[in-house]
Protein backbone atom coordinates (compact mmCIF):
# COMPACT_ATOMS: atom_id res chain seq x y z
CA UNK A 1 0.00 0.00 0.00
CA UNK A 2 1.56 3.21 -0.79
CA UNK A 3 -1.17 5.90 -1.46
CA UNK A 4 -1.17 8.11 1.43
CA UNK A 5 -3.22 7.75 5.12
CA UNK A 6 -5.03 9.45 7.31
CA UNK A 7 -5.77 9.39 11.11
CA UNK A 8 -8.95 10.69 11.19
CA UNK A 9 -9.56 11.80 14.85
CA UNK A 10 -14.08 11.70 15.46
CA UNK A 11 -13.80 12.97 19.69
CA UNK A 12 -17.07 13.47 20.59
CA UNK A 13 -18.93 14.30 24.16
CA UNK A 14 -19.22 10.79 24.72
CA UNK A 15 -15.80 9.39 23.37
CA UNK A 16 -12.70 9.28 21.35
CA UNK A 17 -12.89 7.54 18.18
CA UNK A 18 -9.76 7.07 15.97
CA UNK A 19 -9.57 5.67 12.24
CA UNK A 20 -7.34 5.06 9.53
CA UNK A 21 -8.79 6.94 6.16
CA UNK A 22 -7.89 6.61 2.68
CA UNK A 23 -8.45 9.43 0.61
CA UNK A 24 -11.09 8.50 -1.25
CA UNK A 25 -12.69 7.92 2.22
CA UNK A 26 -12.80 4.13 2.89
CA UNK A 27 -12.36 3.63 6.77
CA UNK A 28 -9.34 0.98 6.72
CA UNK A 29 -10.21 0.38 10.43
CA UNK A 30 -11.48 2.36 13.92
CA UNK A 31 -11.00 2.37 17.09
CA UNK A 32 -12.99 4.11 20.59
CA UNK A 33 -12.14 5.06 23.97
CA UNK A 34 -15.35 6.05 26.05
CA UNK A 35 -15.04 9.40 28.14
CA UNK A 36 -16.54 10.39 31.29
CA UNK A 37 -18.77 13.01 31.66
CA UNK A 38 -19.06 15.00 34.89
CA UNK A 39 -21.76 16.82 36.02
CA UNK A 40 -20.69 19.14 39.16
CA UNK A 41 -22.97 19.95 42.08
CA UNK A 42 -23.33 23.69 40.61
CA UNK A 43 -24.98 22.03 37.57
CA UNK A 44 -22.00 22.34 35.14
CA UNK A 45 -21.14 20.10 32.73
CA UNK A 46 -17.22 19.21 32.36
CA UNK A 47 -14.51 16.52 30.71
CA UNK A 48 -10.91 16.31 32.12
CA UNK A 49 -8.65 17.28 29.09
CA UNK A 50 -6.03 14.77 30.44
CA UNK A 51 -8.45 12.29 30.29
CA UNK A 52 -9.20 13.11 26.37
CA UNK A 53 -5.73 12.88 25.65
CA UNK A 54 -5.02 9.02 27.25
CA UNK A 55 -8.35 7.90 25.10
CA UNK A 56 -6.77 9.46 22.54
CA UNK A 57 -3.27 7.85 22.93
CA UNK A 58 -4.97 4.67 23.97
CA UNK A 59 -7.14 4.13 20.45
CA UNK A 60 -4.79 5.05 18.36
CA UNK A 61 -1.94 3.23 19.87
CA UNK A 62 -4.15 0.00 19.74
CA UNK A 63 -5.24 0.78 15.95
CA UNK A 64 -1.86 1.36 14.97
CA UNK A 65 -0.41 -1.76 16.66
CA UNK A 66 -3.36 -3.76 14.92
CA UNK A 67 -2.19 -2.20 11.47
CA UNK A 68 1.50 -1.24 11.07
CA UNK A 69 1.63 -1.57 8.01
CA UNK A 70 -1.25 0.69 7.14
CA UNK A 71 0.66 2.80 9.80
CA UNK A 72 3.59 3.49 7.85
CA UNK A 73 1.64 4.73 5.20
CA UNK A 74 -0.34 7.45 7.86
CA UNK A 75 0.75 11.32 5.80
CA UNK A 76 -1.40 13.35 8.14
CA UNK A 77 -3.51 13.95 11.28
CA UNK A 78 -6.50 15.64 11.37
CA UNK A 79 -9.37 16.22 13.99
CA UNK A 80 -12.88 16.73 14.39
CA UNK A 81 -14.09 17.32 17.81
CA UNK A 82 -16.92 18.40 19.80
CA UNK A 83 -17.32 22.23 19.43
CA UNK A 84 -17.85 25.08 22.10
CA UNK A 85 -16.49 23.60 24.79
CA UNK A 86 -13.39 25.73 26.76
CA UNK A 87 -9.55 24.87 28.06
CA UNK A 88 -7.84 27.17 30.25
CA UNK A 89 -4.02 26.17 29.47
CA UNK A 90 -0.70 27.67 31.01
CA UNK A 91 2.01 28.85 28.83
CA UNK A 92 3.42 25.02 28.66
CA UNK A 93 0.47 23.98 27.05
CA UNK A 94 -0.57 22.69 30.35
CA UNK A 95 -4.62 22.44 31.09
CA UNK A 96 -4.88 24.10 34.24
CA UNK A 97 -8.80 22.89 34.76
CA UNK A 98 -10.78 20.55 33.60
CA UNK A 99 -12.43 21.46 29.94
CA UNK A 100 -16.04 23.39 30.16
CA UNK A 101 -18.38 21.97 27.93
CA UNK A 102 -20.98 23.09 25.47
CA UNK A 103 -23.75 21.64 27.93
CA UNK A 104 -22.76 23.86 31.13
CA UNK A 105 -25.00 26.60 31.40
CA UNK A 106 -23.15 27.77 34.38
CA UNK A 107 -21.86 31.49 32.51
CA UNK A 108 -25.23 33.00 31.52
CA UNK A 109 -25.60 35.30 34.25
CA UNK A 110 -21.97 36.48 33.79
CA UNK A 111 -22.81 37.23 30.34
CA UNK A 112 -26.17 39.04 31.06
CA UNK A 113 -23.77 40.91 33.69
CA UNK A 114 -21.36 41.72 30.66
CA UNK A 115 -23.60 42.57 27.93
CA UNK A 116 -26.42 44.30 29.81
CA UNK A 117 -27.53 48.05 28.69
CA UNK A 118 -30.66 49.90 29.21
CA UNK A 119 -32.14 48.63 26.08
CA UNK A 120 -31.89 44.71 25.95
CA UNK A 121 -32.71 41.51 23.82
CA UNK A 122 -33.15 38.83 25.93
CA UNK A 123 -30.87 40.32 28.09
CA UNK A 124 -27.99 41.64 25.78
CA UNK A 125 -27.76 45.81 24.95
CA UNK A 126 -29.30 45.94 21.86
CA UNK A 127 -26.20 47.66 19.99
CA UNK A 128 -24.16 45.23 21.43
CA UNK A 129 -26.51 42.85 19.55
CA UNK A 130 -26.14 44.53 16.52
CA UNK A 131 -22.50 44.74 16.46
CA UNK A 132 -22.30 40.91 17.24
CA UNK A 133 -24.45 40.19 14.37
CA UNK A 134 -22.96 42.58 11.79
CA UNK A 135 -19.18 41.21 12.48
CA UNK A 136 -19.54 37.58 13.83
CA UNK A 137 -23.27 36.75 11.44
CA UNK A 138 -24.39 35.80 15.42
CA UNK A 139 -23.76 36.19 19.08
CA UNK A 140 -23.39 34.79 22.33
CA UNK A 141 -26.07 32.52 23.53
CA UNK A 142 -27.45 34.08 26.41
CA UNK A 143 -27.79 30.40 27.87
CA UNK A 144 -24.20 30.79 28.13
CA UNK A 145 -23.28 27.37 26.53
CA UNK A 146 -21.01 28.70 24.79
CA UNK A 147 -16.87 29.30 25.27
CA UNK A 148 -17.78 33.16 25.33
CA UNK A 149 -19.93 32.56 28.18
CA UNK A 150 -17.49 30.07 29.77
CA UNK A 151 -14.53 32.45 29.99
CA UNK A 152 -16.80 34.91 31.32
CA UNK A 153 -17.46 32.40 34.31
CA UNK A 154 -13.60 31.52 34.53
CA UNK A 155 -12.90 35.33 34.57
CA UNK A 156 -15.96 36.32 37.50
CA UNK A 157 -15.53 33.11 39.57
CA UNK A 158 -12.30 31.86 39.56
CA UNK A 159 -9.90 34.85 38.91
CA UNK A 160 -6.99 33.03 39.84
CA UNK A 161 -8.00 30.65 37.04
CA UNK A 162 -8.32 33.10 34.73
CA UNK A 163 -4.95 35.03 35.75
CA UNK A 164 -2.63 31.71 34.88
CA UNK A 165 -4.36 31.29 31.73
CA UNK A 166 -1.65 32.04 29.09
CA UNK A 167 -4.61 30.68 26.59
CA UNK A 168 -8.39 29.54 26.27
CA UNK A 169 -8.50 26.77 23.42
CA UNK A 170 -11.67 25.02 22.62
CA UNK A 171 -11.42 21.59 22.33
CA UNK A 172 -10.25 21.14 18.32
CA UNK A 173 -7.38 23.37 19.72
CA UNK A 174 -6.47 21.45 22.32
CA UNK A 175 -5.98 18.25 20.60
CA UNK A 176 -3.77 20.20 18.29
CA UNK A 177 -1.86 21.39 21.02
CA UNK A 178 -1.50 17.89 22.38
CA UNK A 179 -0.05 17.24 19.02
CA UNK A 180 2.22 19.75 17.80
CA UNK A 181 3.14 21.91 20.18
CA UNK A 182 1.21 24.68 18.74
CA UNK A 183 -2.03 27.31 20.02
CA UNK A 184 -4.13 27.72 16.94
CA UNK A 185 -7.58 27.88 16.81
CA UNK A 186 -9.30 27.07 13.01
CA UNK A 187 -12.07 28.85 11.55
CA UNK A 188 -14.83 27.35 12.78
CA UNK A 189 -13.45 26.56 15.92
CA UNK A 190 -13.21 30.09 17.07
CA UNK A 191 -17.01 31.14 15.81
CA UNK A 192 -18.34 30.48 19.20
CA UNK A 193 -16.13 32.89 21.35
CA UNK A 194 -17.74 35.51 19.13
CA UNK A 195 -14.67 38.09 19.21
CA UNK A 196 -13.96 37.26 15.25
CA UNK A 197 -15.00 39.72 12.44
CA UNK A 198 -15.86 36.69 9.90
CA UNK A 199 -17.46 39.24 6.87
CA UNK A 200 -14.65 37.44 5.06
CA UNK A 201 -14.51 33.50 4.93
CA UNK A 202 -11.20 33.49 3.56
CA UNK A 203 -10.09 36.01 5.85
CA UNK A 204 -11.71 35.88 10.04
CA UNK A 205 -9.75 37.90 12.16
CA UNK A 206 -10.53 39.13 15.66
CA UNK A 207 -12.64 42.54 16.51
CA UNK A 208 -10.82 44.42 19.09
CA UNK A 209 -14.57 46.22 19.94
CA UNK A 210 -15.88 42.52 20.26
CA UNK A 211 -13.05 41.36 22.89
CA UNK A 212 -13.23 44.80 24.22
CA UNK A 213 -16.96 43.81 24.53
CA UNK A 214 -16.76 40.64 26.17
CA UNK A 215 -14.62 41.94 28.94
CA UNK A 216 -11.86 38.99 27.33
CA UNK A 217 -7.97 39.72 27.01
CA UNK A 218 -6.48 39.74 23.58
CA UNK A 219 -3.51 37.85 24.54
CA UNK A 220 -5.12 34.74 25.96
CA UNK A 221 -6.65 34.25 22.67
CA UNK A 222 -4.61 31.52 19.80
CA UNK A 223 -3.48 32.56 16.44
CA UNK A 224 -6.49 31.99 13.96
CA UNK A 225 -5.55 29.83 10.93
CA UNK A 226 -8.00 27.99 8.09
CA UNK A 227 -9.22 24.76 8.82
CA UNK A 228 -7.01 22.95 5.85
CA UNK A 229 -3.83 24.62 6.83
CA UNK A 230 -0.97 22.21 7.97
CA UNK A 231 -0.15 23.67 11.38
CA UNK A 232 2.99 21.35 11.98
CA UNK A 233 4.28 17.77 12.79
CA UNK A 234 3.87 15.58 15.06
CA UNK A 235 5.62 16.44 18.63
CA UNK A 236 8.27 13.69 18.56
CA UNK A 237 7.14 11.86 21.83
CA UNK A 238 3.83 11.95 20.34
CA UNK A 239 5.38 10.19 17.22
CA UNK A 240 7.23 7.84 19.42
CA UNK A 241 4.39 7.00 21.52
CA UNK A 242 2.55 5.81 18.17
CA UNK A 243 4.68 4.35 16.28
CA UNK A 244 4.45 7.27 13.66
CA UNK A 245 6.87 9.06 11.65
CA UNK A 246 8.09 13.25 12.83
CA UNK A 247 7.39 13.52 9.91
CA UNK A 248 3.77 13.00 9.40
CA UNK A 249 1.69 16.38 9.37
CA UNK A 250 -0.94 18.01 11.18
CA UNK A 251 -3.50 19.72 9.72
CA UNK A 252 -5.95 22.12 11.56
CA UNK A 253 -9.11 20.15 11.28
CA UNK A 254 -12.80 21.16 12.48
CA UNK A 255 -15.58 20.99 15.29
CA UNK A 256 -17.86 17.99 14.46
CA UNK A 257 -20.51 20.23 12.31
CA UNK A 258 -18.51 21.55 10.03
CA UNK A 259 -16.27 18.33 9.82
CA UNK A 260 -19.77 15.88 9.34
CA UNK A 261 -20.72 18.03 6.61
CA UNK A 262 -17.99 17.32 4.85
CA UNK A 263 -18.12 13.97 5.63
CA UNK A 264 -21.58 13.45 4.41
CA UNK A 265 -20.96 15.01 0.88
CA UNK A 266 -23.23 18.23 1.44
CA UNK A 267 -20.51 20.51 0.17
CA UNK A 268 -22.49 22.28 -2.45
CA UNK A 269 -24.49 25.20 -1.67
CA UNK A 270 -27.87 24.47 -0.47
CA UNK A 271 -27.35 20.95 0.30
CA UNK A 272 -28.37 19.99 3.61
CA UNK A 273 -27.00 16.86 6.01
CA UNK A 274 -28.93 15.93 9.30
CA UNK A 275 -26.81 14.38 11.61
CA UNK A 276 -28.56 12.47 14.77
CA UNK A 277 -25.85 11.70 17.71
CA UNK A 278 -25.87 13.10 20.94
CA UNK A 279 -26.91 16.08 20.27
CA UNK A 280 -27.90 16.96 16.44
CA UNK A 281 -27.78 19.27 14.32
CA UNK A 282 -28.71 20.60 10.51
CA UNK A 283 -26.02 22.08 8.31
CA UNK A 284 -25.89 23.42 4.43
CA UNK A 285 -22.92 25.16 2.62
CA UNK A 286 -24.36 28.71 1.80
CA UNK A 287 -22.54 31.47 -0.53
CA UNK A 288 -23.63 33.74 1.60
CA UNK A 289 -23.49 35.71 5.36
CA UNK A 290 -27.19 35.64 6.98
CA UNK A 291 -28.65 35.49 10.58
CA UNK A 292 -31.79 34.98 11.66
CA UNK A 293 -32.08 35.69 15.10
CA UNK A 294 -35.56 34.57 16.09
CA UNK A 295 -34.77 30.93 15.05
CA UNK A 296 -31.35 31.27 16.44
CA UNK A 297 -29.34 30.32 13.03
CA UNK A 298 -26.77 31.53 11.44
CA UNK A 299 -24.16 31.02 8.62
CA UNK A 300 -20.81 30.71 10.02
CA UNK A 301 -16.85 30.19 8.96
CA UNK A 302 -16.27 26.37 7.56
CA UNK A 303 -13.62 24.51 6.09
CA UNK A 304 -14.78 25.06 2.52
CA UNK A 305 -12.77 28.30 1.27
CA UNK A 306 -15.35 31.11 0.16
CA UNK A 307 -18.34 29.46 1.56
CA UNK A 308 -20.32 29.72 5.10
CA UNK A 309 -21.89 26.77 6.85
CA UNK A 310 -25.58 27.53 8.15
CA UNK A 311 -25.87 25.78 11.60
CA UNK A 312 -28.97 24.83 13.17
CA UNK A 313 -28.32 23.12 16.12
CA UNK A 314 -30.38 21.50 19.01
CA UNK A 315 -29.36 20.44 22.31
CA UNK A 316 -30.13 16.75 22.35
CA UNK A 317 -31.18 13.91 20.17
CA UNK A 318 -29.55 10.48 20.53
CA UNK A 319 -28.80 11.50 24.47
CA UNK A 320 -32.47 10.86 25.05
CA UNK A 321 -32.26 7.62 24.38
CA UNK A 322 -29.00 6.98 26.23
CA UNK A 323 -31.31 8.47 29.19
CA UNK A 324 -34.06 6.15 28.42
CA UNK A 325 -31.33 3.22 28.27
CA UNK A 326 -29.75 4.16 31.83
CA UNK A 327 -32.23 5.83 33.83
CA UNK A 328 -35.08 4.07 32.96
CA UNK A 329 -35.02 0.52 30.98
CA UNK A 330 -31.30 -0.30 32.72
CA UNK A 331 -31.12 1.58 35.50
CA UNK A 332 -29.38 0.32 37.87
CA UNK A 333 -31.52 -0.12 40.84
CA UNK A 334 -32.80 -3.29 43.16
CA UNK A 335 -35.26 -4.06 39.86
CA UNK A 336 -32.17 -4.44 37.18
CA UNK A 337 -30.84 -8.18 37.48
CA UNK A 338 -28.27 -8.76 35.65
CA UNK A 339 -29.31 -8.11 32.12
CA UNK A 340 -27.10 -9.29 29.07
CA UNK A 341 -28.12 -7.45 25.90
CA UNK A 342 -24.99 -6.85 23.72
CA UNK A 343 -26.70 -3.16 21.88
CA UNK A 344 -29.61 -2.18 23.35
CA UNK A 345 -30.10 0.51 20.39
CA UNK A 346 -30.87 -2.36 18.17
CA UNK A 347 -33.33 -4.07 20.71
CA UNK A 348 -34.57 -0.88 20.52
CA UNK A 349 -35.05 -0.43 17.15
CA UNK A 350 -37.17 -4.08 17.16
CA UNK A 351 -38.91 -2.92 19.41
CA UNK A 352 -40.37 0.47 17.69
CA UNK A 353 -40.63 -1.00 14.40
CA UNK A 354 -43.49 -3.16 16.41
CA UNK A 355 -45.31 0.36 16.88
CA UNK A 356 -47.66 1.86 14.36
CA UNK A 357 -47.41 5.91 13.21
CA UNK A 358 -48.06 7.84 16.30
CA UNK A 359 -46.82 5.75 19.19
CA UNK A 360 -50.31 4.45 20.43
CA UNK A 361 -50.97 8.23 20.98
CA UNK A 362 -47.70 8.99 23.21
CA UNK A 363 -46.01 12.13 22.50
CA UNK A 364 -42.43 12.67 23.42
CA UNK A 365 -40.72 15.95 23.75
CA UNK A 366 -36.86 15.66 23.82
CA UNK A 367 -35.56 18.93 25.64
CA UNK A 368 -33.87 16.98 28.58
CA UNK A 369 -31.25 19.81 28.35
CA UNK A 370 -32.99 22.75 27.20
CA UNK A 371 -33.26 23.62 23.57
CA UNK A 372 -31.02 25.74 20.91
CA UNK A 373 -33.29 26.11 17.67
CA UNK A 374 -35.39 26.93 16.45
CA UNK A 375 -36.13 28.50 20.24
CA UNK A 376 -33.16 28.77 22.14
CA UNK A 377 -34.55 28.28 25.78
CA UNK A 378 -32.40 26.87 28.46
CA UNK A 379 -35.30 26.08 30.53
CA UNK A 380 -38.16 24.18 28.46
CA UNK A 381 -37.19 20.46 29.29
CA UNK A 382 -38.26 16.72 27.97
CA UNK A 383 -41.51 14.85 28.57
CA UNK A 384 -43.77 12.63 27.92
CA UNK A 385 -47.68 13.39 26.90
CA UNK A 386 -50.99 11.79 26.88
CA UNK A 387 -50.27 8.20 28.76
CA UNK A 388 -53.08 5.66 29.39
CA UNK A 389 -53.63 2.38 30.62
CA UNK A 390 -53.62 0.92 27.09
CA UNK A 391 -49.86 2.19 26.69
CA UNK A 392 -46.77 -0.06 27.23
CA UNK A 393 -43.06 0.83 26.92
CA UNK A 394 -43.15 -0.12 23.60
CA UNK A 395 -45.13 2.92 22.84
CA UNK A 396 -42.86 5.23 24.82
CA UNK A 397 -39.79 3.77 23.35
CA UNK A 398 -41.55 4.80 19.56
CA UNK A 399 -42.13 7.96 20.73
CA UNK A 400 -38.59 9.19 21.42
CA UNK A 401 -37.78 7.86 18.47
CA UNK A 402 -40.57 10.62 17.01
CA UNK A 403 -40.37 13.11 19.31
CA UNK A 404 -36.53 13.39 18.48
CA UNK A 405 -37.94 13.59 14.77
CA UNK A 406 -40.77 16.05 15.42
CA UNK A 407 -38.16 18.49 16.85
CA UNK A 408 -35.76 18.22 13.58
CA UNK A 409 -38.86 19.13 11.82
CA UNK A 410 -39.94 22.26 13.64
CA UNK A 411 -36.35 23.07 12.55
CA UNK A 412 -36.43 22.36 9.21
CA UNK A 413 -39.23 25.20 8.57
CA UNK A 414 -36.66 28.63 9.42
CA UNK A 415 -33.88 26.29 7.83
CA UNK A 416 -35.48 26.22 4.66
CA UNK A 417 -36.46 29.92 4.68
CA UNK A 418 -32.90 30.86 5.54
CA UNK A 419 -31.70 28.70 2.49
CA UNK A 420 -34.80 30.15 0.34
CA UNK A 421 -35.75 26.80 -0.91
CA UNK A 422 -37.65 23.83 -0.33
CA UNK A 423 -35.42 20.70 0.56
CA UNK A 424 -36.13 17.81 -1.37
CA UNK A 425 -33.36 15.17 0.02
CA UNK A 426 -31.71 15.17 3.24
CA UNK A 427 -28.27 13.27 3.71
CA UNK A 428 -28.52 11.53 7.30
CA UNK A 429 -25.03 11.10 9.40
CA UNK A 430 -23.96 9.81 12.63
CA UNK A 431 -25.14 7.02 15.37
CA UNK A 432 -28.41 7.60 14.91
CA UNK A 433 -28.06 7.28 11.29
CA UNK A 434 -27.27 3.96 12.19
CA UNK A 435 -31.11 2.92 12.84
CA UNK A 436 -33.05 2.11 9.42
CA UNK A 437 -36.10 2.17 11.72
CA UNK A 438 -35.39 5.88 12.78
CA UNK A 439 -34.76 7.06 9.17
CA UNK A 440 -37.92 6.15 7.94
CA UNK A 441 -38.94 8.14 11.00
CA UNK A 442 -37.74 11.03 9.92
CA UNK A 443 -38.81 10.92 6.25
CA UNK A 444 -42.24 10.10 7.01
CA UNK A 445 -42.47 12.98 9.85
CA UNK A 446 -40.45 15.76 7.39
CA UNK A 447 -41.86 14.92 4.49
CA UNK A 448 -38.48 14.21 2.50
CA UNK A 449 -36.40 11.70 1.39
CA UNK A 450 -33.57 10.94 3.30
CA UNK A 451 -30.47 9.42 1.60
CA UNK A 452 -28.32 7.46 4.88
CA UNK A 453 -24.64 7.60 4.13
CA UNK A 454 -23.07 4.65 4.06
CA UNK A 455 -21.42 3.41 7.98
CA UNK A 456 -23.13 7.11 8.86
CA UNK A 457 -21.24 6.74 12.22
CA UNK A 458 -18.03 7.48 10.35
CA UNK A 459 -19.00 10.71 8.93
CA UNK A 460 -16.97 12.70 11.31
CA UNK A 461 -13.64 10.80 11.11
CA UNK A 462 -14.25 10.32 7.14
CA UNK A 463 -14.94 14.48 6.69
CA UNK A 464 -11.66 15.04 9.29
CA UNK A 465 -9.89 12.97 6.64
CA UNK A 466 -11.03 14.70 3.06
CA UNK A 467 -10.16 17.98 5.09
CA UNK A 468 -6.96 16.97 5.71
CA UNK A 469 -6.56 15.28 2.18
CA UNK A 470 -7.47 18.46 0.71
CA UNK A 471 -4.70 20.61 3.43
CA UNK A 472 -2.28 17.97 2.08
CA UNK A 473 -3.32 18.59 -2.01
CA UNK A 474 -4.68 15.32 -2.72
CA UNK A 475 -8.13 16.24 -3.38
CA UNK A 476 -10.09 19.35 -3.58
CA UNK A 477 -13.50 19.92 -1.76
CA UNK A 478 -14.99 19.37 -5.37
CA UNK A 479 -14.19 16.06 -5.44
CA UNK A 480 -16.17 15.37 -1.85
CA UNK A 481 -19.43 14.62 -3.62
CA UNK A 482 -17.85 12.06 -6.17
CA UNK A 483 -17.13 10.26 -3.40
CA UNK A 484 -19.64 9.79 -0.87
CA UNK A 485 -21.33 6.47 -0.80
CA UNK A 486 -24.80 5.52 -0.20
CA UNK A 487 -26.45 2.32 1.71
CA UNK A 488 -30.22 3.37 1.61
CA UNK A 489 -32.56 6.12 0.64
CA UNK A 490 -36.00 6.51 2.36
CA UNK A 491 -38.93 7.87 0.70
CA UNK A 492 -42.04 9.79 3.30
CA UNK A 493 -44.81 7.02 3.02
CA UNK A 494 -48.01 8.93 2.32
CA UNK A 495 -49.80 6.69 4.42
CA UNK A 496 -48.46 8.16 7.93
CA UNK A 497 -48.93 11.97 6.42
CA UNK A 498 -51.69 12.71 8.33
CA UNK A 499 -50.94 10.97 11.48
CA UNK A 500 -47.96 12.82 11.76
CA UNK A 501 -49.26 16.13 11.06
CA UNK A 502 -51.80 16.18 13.78
CA UNK A 503 -49.27 14.71 16.11
CA UNK A 504 -46.57 17.43 15.05
CA UNK A 505 -49.26 20.32 15.65
CA UNK A 506 -49.59 19.31 18.94
CA UNK A 507 -46.24 18.52 19.52
CA UNK A 508 -45.66 22.88 19.14
CA UNK A 509 -48.99 23.56 20.59
CA UNK A 510 -47.35 21.98 23.75
CA UNK A 511 -43.97 23.86 23.77
CA UNK A 512 -46.37 27.16 23.17
CA UNK A 513 -48.34 25.93 26.43
CA UNK A 514 -45.75 24.47 28.26
CA UNK A 515 -42.89 26.57 28.73
CA UNK A 516 -43.73 29.12 30.97
CA UNK A 517 -44.44 26.40 33.34
CA UNK A 518 -40.60 25.15 32.51
CA UNK A 519 -39.58 28.89 32.81
CA UNK A 520 -41.14 28.88 36.45
CA UNK A 521 -40.09 25.41 37.32
CA UNK A 522 -36.22 26.03 35.93
CA UNK A 523 -35.42 29.58 37.30
CA UNK A 524 -32.61 29.70 37.88
CA UNK A 525 -32.22 26.00 35.80
CA UNK A 526 -32.33 23.26 37.69
CA UNK A 527 -30.15 20.43 36.16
Amino acid sequence: MTSPLLLAVDHGTSGMKVALVTVDGRVLAWESEPVRLIITPDGGAEQSPDEWWAAFLSAAGRLLKREPDAGRNVSAVCCSTQGEGTVAVDKAGNALANAILWMDMRGAPHLKKQLNGLVNIDGADVFNVLQFIRLTGGMPSMTGKDPAGHMLFIRDTRPDLYERTYKFLNVLDYLNLRLTGEFVASFDSIVTSWVTDNRDPNEVRYHDGLVSTLGLERAKLPEIVPCTQVIGTLRPEVAAALGLSTNVKVVAGAIDNTAAAIGAGAVRDFDLHLYIGTSSWMTAHVPFKKTDISSSMASIPCAVPGKYLLTALQATAGGNLTFLRDNIIYHKDELLQEADVPDIFKVLDQIAARVPAGSNGVLYTPWIWGERAPVDDKTVRAGLYNLSLHNTREDIIRAFLEGIAFNTRWLLKPVEKFLGRKTQSINIVGGGAQSDVWCQVFADVMNVEIKQVADPVYANARGAAWIGAVGLGEISFGDVPGLVQFRRSYQPDGGNRAVYDERFAAFVEIYRQMKNVYRKLNTPPLH
